[in-house]
């Protein structure tokens, strides 16, 4: 089946070929790579994807984040994940079993220390941003919205218009809720920001679930309150204690 999606040479995209379709354009599969494609007659697409090569070219060949594999003016190479993002593999199949969920909050805290020491902040993260490989490894994809700082940076302190690590630690707590809980959670960083002022902001504690009597509450809960973790590392050793000290049952 056709989807109403059209290639460069004006020839429809079938359906099953299509991965995702998003702000900067289409996402098809093509002999086992992502290929993520702008829109050539919208120069901001053109530019974002651009601003995100920039970024993938930065962070470097890295195991927690997609690979790339080629780039052009108007189209990212990627390999190919066959599990899909983890928004959608979730709905599917719930939550998985303690023990992989350990593997994959260590692997993503590990990745986000590697990304903030490359003086980049991601800004988006959310399960949907994320993607599973066959193994159900687990790996960061999307930068779309990303910052790249100067490489003099301290990211400890460091803050851009509301954005900062720990405001990636906070986002990254609402993925480890959803995982755990097995409902969305969003860390909503403009829900209570006037349209006029135009910066994230640390939303407030009322405005997120609750953690008590949940799997790695306390873990989430720090993520949630600013500060708590100095750095996604100090996320990482937080998931190591809690793994040694209290051992998964599946």
């Amino acid at each position: 089946m056709s989807s109403p999606f059209r290639d460069l040479d004006d020839n429809l995209i079938p359906e099953n070929q299509i991965l995702g379709y998003g702000r900067t354009g289409l996402v098809i599969l093509r002999e086992e790579t992502a290929v993520k494609s702008s829109d050539v007659d919208i120069e901001m697409n053109i530019k974002s994807l651009q601003h995100e090569q920039a970024i993938y070219q930065r962070l470097g060949r890295c195991t927690g984040i997609v690979s790339y594999l080629g780039f052009s003016t108007t189209t990212t190479e990627l390999a190919f994940m066959k599990n899909g993002d983890l928004r959608t593999y979730l709905a599917r199949n719930g939550s998985p079993n303690k023990s992989l969920q350990l593997l994959w909050f260590r692997e993503v805290a590990r990745t986000l220390a590697h990304i903030h020491d490359r003086r980049v902040i991601v800004a988006d993260i959310a399960s949907r941003n994320f993607l599973l490989d066959s193994d159900l490894s687990i790996k960061f994809c999307d930068f779309t919205e990303s910052t790249k700082m100067p490489l003099d940076t301290c990211m400890e302190t460091v803050d851009d218009e509301g954005y900062s690590i720990q405001a990636d630690i906070g986002q990254l707590g609402a993925v480890i809720y959803e995982v755990v809980v097995g409902e969305r959670c969003g860390c909503d960083l403009f829900k209570d920001v006037p349209p006029t002022v135009g910066r994230a902001a640390w939303p407030r504690r009322e405005n997120l679930p609750s953690t008590q009597s949940i799997w790695l509450g306390p873990v989430i809960e720090k993520c949630w309150t600013k500060g708590a973790f100095r750095n996604a590392r100090d996320l990482d050793t937080s998931n190591v204690r809690y793994r040694t000290t209290k051992s998964p049952s599946n």
